[in-house]
């Protein structure tokens, strides 16, 4: 897919690495509509990017809500081609801690925010991909979920975490095999450290101790990174079905 075809929705879209896809697909001529909870944000960043952009508040962790604006944005848009999952949060927690067990609401919101909204977004932007002309090659769009280094190399304290991104993961290979049918690829990406809102609040000597973890480049990664590889995947056909980690080689430690 050429960037400039674009229609894309982008969850957590109004800050972080959603907002770097939205500002990459809309610099290259593309439309983004971005799904999230934080309205001023998200207004701040239509106002800034203009007509091409688009914001809806959304809890993706309701399907009603999420049903709703994949339709209306795909009405708006006149069509989807691309849908990108940057919603989650990152709370550690450790299964027994100072102040007890982990109670087992915390573990299932962290799930049911993480990997259960990524599930309803990708089915309601599937059915809504799958009703549009597919391009030369059999193409109507692609998917592209955000899962973590920590599906691999969760760390104390991440059980929770790395248990909704485990998820992700292993949901990656069925939902490509499945939407095959219907011209629609999906890629999951796993994160390292990056610099997004949450990392961006710690001390700068923070920031500069976390990224020199990183082997190559010795540094936090930026959005803009992050975002290039999901251009990479909107147009690269051959990339499907495939957990891709953008870690700089970091292996997380145990703390």
């Amino acid at each position: 897919m050429l960037m400039q075809d674009i229609r894309a929705i982008v969850t957590g879209g109004a800050s972080g690495l959603g907002l770097a896809v939205v500002e990459d697909v809309v610099a290259a001529g593309g439309f983004a509509t971005m799904l999230d909870v934080n309205d001023a944000a998200g207004l701040e960043a239509v106002k800034r990017l203009g007509q091409r952009s688009a914001f809806q508040k959304v809890d993706v962790t309701s399907e009603s809500a999420v049903d709703a604006a994949v339709q209306l944005a795909v009405t708006s848009m006149r069509g989807l081609n691309l849908a990108v999952n940057c919603a989650g949060v990152g709370w550690p927690k450790r299964l027994v801690g100072k102040d007890g067990p982990m109670p087992g609401e915390f573990f299932r919101k962290v799930v049911e925010i993480n990997l259960i909204g990524t599930l309803l977004v990708c089915k309601a932007a599937a059915a809504a991909m799958q009703k549009g002309n597919p391009n030369a090659e059999g193409e109507r769009g692609a998917i592209v979920m955000t899962a973590s280094v920590a599906a691999f190399d969760g760390q104390i304290g991440q059980v929770a975490y790395a248990a909704s991104k485990g998820g992700i993961v292993g949901m990656t290979l069925p939902m490509a095999r499945e939407l095959a049918s219907f011209g629609i690829r999906v890629v999951t990406i796993a994160p390292g450290l990056f610099l997004t809102p949450m990392m961006a609040s710690l001390p700068k000597e923070a920031q500069e101790s976390l990224g020199k973890q990183v082997p190559f480049p010795p540094r936090l990664g930026h959005p803009s990174e992050f975002a290039s590889l999901v251009r990479q995947v909107a147009e690269n056909p051959m990339l499907n079905g495939e957990t891709i980690r953008l870690d700089g080689s970091i292996r997380m430690a145990p703390r």
